[in-house]
């Protein structure tokens, strides 16, 4: 290995391995109930965000000095399977990973600056930020992830934190349903992801990205992967991506996800989180473009996520709300991009986007507040900002997109209806089935403490 290499090689563990040592070093001292201070978790969750920062930057600048478009950072097999299945850890720097790792690192680093005044003298302070170096160290594996397996575990913590957040306040019913409901979202993307990743592996043997999307560098990649296989695979791994980004008709989490703090839903629903599943198709564009009905499907897809939330957001009350119907139209408009071949148009917008709805979230709470002075200040005379539907909303032939926008186009009604009830009343069939087979065999019926009880209305209550 040249010396060049084996720098490179250092930066690249230093980018993933900070919010690696800032998550344990949280973690750890609040299970030992031996919580850092406040001024000792600032100075840890800065000196973590400067130092990954730096350490991607000066791979950016190596990159495009030597001229390099691919490092490669190979962990080895951590399980080996006999029969083609490995799962190896693998980070890769490519003109796609290495942008999107410095916009993390640069969007959180500012959120952790905003939340170590705006969670001051919350009692949740040491919970958030263990939860935020779990998100940003979960984004981070999945920026750089060169296999599936690596994806697959960066793609989980970002899930969990995610979710744990949205249900930070507790004490409140709405948060933790809230959180829960999303949950259920992430595990369908994730079980999605899931199959995708065994898909992979039973065609090349292994889930490498370098291998499944052929020769190349990003965006330049060839996949040689047969049409059918591609559109399996594809709308597997569309279906995770769907989930993770809101797209249609999993949409309407993302209002939910405002019950969090104000620093969690900036960085995570306004600018990186909600952007993974674009991402997911940007990296594995190669692959979608050998299943042309695929690409048309996710296009439509992009299309109609973005009116869905040009109709949704258009009615919406409360200021964050409306910021996140934004962010969904940006985002389906970017999914549309991408399967359009329009891959460096697409990460420019991305990386712009993100960047002008976190400061839109940060900026949020303080522009209520000044609205209200300068509302008090002048009276009558301050204008009111017009809503585009709610002034049709008398006529006939426009109330029903009114009241469409109002109830989000019913989408969690559909699910719920439709998806998560079913399912529900099969797991109590086959559950009930187990039991008295059980039962059966014991002679005497199950014990109180062991009997499940009816849940469904809990689940009802969600939407």
């Amino acid at each position: 290995m040249s010396e060049q290499s084996y720098w490179l090689s250092f930066l690249g563990i230093v980018v993933v391995a900070s919010p690696f040592v800032a998550t344990i070093v949280l973690g750890v001292s609040s299970l030992l109930e031996r919580k850092l201070s406040k001024p000792a978790t600032t100075r840890l969750v800065y000196t973590m965000i400067l130092s990954g920062l730096l350490a991607s930057i000066a791979i950016l600048v190596s990159m495009l000095m030597s001229g390099t478009r691919h490092i490669a950072i190979d962990l080895g097999n951590w399980v080996a399977i006999p029969h083609h299945y490995h799962f190896s850890v693998k980070f890769v720097f490519d003109r796609l990973s290495v942008p999107f790792a410095i916009l993390s690192y640069v969007l959180s680093g500012t959120i952790g600056a905003f939340a170590t005044k705006y969670m001051h003298r919350e009692r949740g302070f040491n919970r958030f930020f263990v939860l935020y170096t779990v998100f940003l160290l979960g984004m981070e594996v999945t920026a750089l992830a060169g296999t599936i397996e690596t994806l697959f575990a960066g793609w989980e913590l970002v899930g969990l934190s995610s979710a744990l957040l949205v249900a930070f306040f507790q004490d409140r019913p709405a948060p933790a349903r809230n959180g829960l409901w999303i949950w259920v979202v992430y595990r369908f993307s994730d079980a999605a992801l899931l199959l995708a990743a065994v898909a992979m592996h039973h065609l090349t043997g292994e889930g490498d990205f370098d291998v499944l999307l052929g020769s190349g560098t990003w965006p330049y990649e060839h996949s040689l992967v047969s049409g059918w296989d591609a559109f399996v695979v594809g709308s597997l791994l569309t279906l995770a991506a769907m989930g993770k980004s809101a797209l249609v008709p999993f949409s309407g989490w993302l209002p939910r996800a405002m019950e969090g703090p104000t620093p969690s839903s900036a960085v995570f629903y306004g600018a990186l989180s909600v952007h993974l599943g674009a991402f997911l198709l940007l990296r594995v564009g190669p692959l979608l473009e050998r299943s042309w009905p695929l690409c048309v499907l996710v296009v439509i897809i992009g299309l109609t996520t973005a009116l869905f939330a040009y109709l949704a957001g258009s009615v919406q009350t409360d200021i964050k709300s409306v910021l996140a119907f934004a962010s969904l139209s940006q985002v389906g408009i970017i999914v549309a991009e991408v399967r359009a071949g329009f891959r460096y148009i697409a990460m420019v917008h991305l990386i712009g986007h993100a960047c002008l709805r976190t400061l839109q979230f940060v900026r949020a709470p303080s522009l209520l507040q000044d609205y209200r002075t300068i509302e008090n200040a002048i009276g009558n005379y301050l204008p009111k900002a017009g809503n585009p539907l709610a002034s049709h909303a008398s006529n006939p032939n426009y109330a029903w997109v009114y009241r469409f926008g109002m109830e989000r186009g019913y989408l969690d009604a559909i699910l719920l209806e439709f998806v998560v009830s079913p399912v529900v009343r099969g797991l109590r069939r086959c559950d009930a089935l187990e039991r008295w087979w059980t039962d059966f065999l014991a002679g005497e019926a199950s014990r109180e403490s062991d009997q499940v009880k009816p849940h469904l209305e809990t689940i009802e209550e969600l939407s």
